[in-house]
């Protein structure tokens, strides 16, 4: 691959849960990430905590700008939840409502926490991405507390296995897509990214 620039990735802990098993993967796969050549920002609500979205007042907030340059920037976004009752977590939903342009042409990982699979979460991240005009990889990796954690530590060898793949498709894939958008921004020729271009001709 010609690009040179490392994959950043923005890593989101959508579990306020103190004691999160989600944190743990999350935190652990950022972490490898990090040692395996990427950049890694990892967003945590228990420590950052963010309001729930409400568009008449969140823009003027102090604390957008940040947030949003945290979103902007990155390549991919790592996103961990755990299943609720079939769904992704208020937390990740409020975190995703907040935005939506930022998101176009980058790629969307997923995490889950649950005993059913997770395939529904994963569906419904993997729609938010589509309505966001991103990209999302065509499987997520789901992992269920009692059988693949003990101890705060990943003891199952499968799910070792899935999170390593995770890893490397993340990084190649979106290394690859981050590539082809900053092409596609700096280009003046058609594709679903002209509209994102900061300088448009018009006529």
């Amino acid at each position: 691959m010609s690009n040179s620039k490392p994959v950043h990735v923005l890593a989101v802990v959508g579990s306020l849960n103190e004691k999160s098993v989600t944190r743990t993967i999350v935190a652990a796969t950022a972490e490898a990430m990090r040692n395996e050549g990427c950049s890694v920002d990892l967003l945590d609500f228990i420590h950052e905590p963010l309001g729930l979205f409400n568009p008449d007042s969140v823009y003027q907030s102090a604390m957008y700008p940040g947030l949003k340059a945290r979103v902007e920037a990155a390549d991919v976004y790592l996103l961990g939840t755990p299943d609720y009752h079939g769904s992704i977590s208020s937390t990740l939903k409020n975190f995703l409502e907040h935005f939506w342009h930022e998101f176009a042409g980058k790629l969307f990982v997923t995490i889950v926490g649950s005993h059913e699979k997770g395939l529904t979460v994963t569906d419904q991240i993997r729609t938010v991405a589509r309505q966001c005009y991103a990209w999302s990889l065509p499987y997520g990796v789901s992992f269920a507390e009692r059988e693949d954690i003990q101890n705060g530590e990943i003891v199952s060898e499968s799910l070792k296995n899935r999170l390593t793949m995770l890893r490397r498709d993340a990084r190649i894939y979106g290394g690859i897509i981050a590539e082809q958008r900053r092409k596609d921004l700096a280009d003046s020729g058609p594709g679903f990214m002209a509209r994102h271009r900061k300088t448009q001709t018009t006529i």
